[in-house]
């Protein structure tokens, strides 16, 4: 067998490898990150979060929103969110907003 009919097999394995990182990547983000107001599972229940009357992210209202719009919040922050521009990359937030996205009731 020659080296190329290695290389299609070894690049399909690296993508689907790289799909479950990303979604640990964006759970791990949102620990650190978002967890001590969202909470662990999103919504919103811990004392910050209750003080802040911060919405529950798997909630129709949030789900709704496009990613762009989820971009735009996490991005800019929103309310007293603070805003995580140059903070995070863009690949960071696209991650957080797949985990968003697993909240989904």
């Amino acid at each position: 067998m020659s080296p190329r009919h290695f290389v299609l097999p070894a690049a399909a394995l690296l993508l689907l490898c790289a799909f479950p990182a990303a979604a640990a990547d964006g759970a791990a983000l949102f620990k650190s990150k978002c967890a001590m107001c969202h909470g662990p599972d999103g919504a919103g229940g811990t004392a910050m979060g209750k003080k802040l009357e911060v919405r529950a992210l798997g909630s129709a209202d949030v789900q709704k929103q496009s990613n762009g719009d989820l971009m735009t919040i996490i991005k800019k922050g929103k309310g007293k969110m603070p805003p995580y521009a140059g903070k995070l990359s863009d690949d960071e937030v696209k991650a957080l907003i797949r985990h968003i996205r697993s909240f989904a009731s």
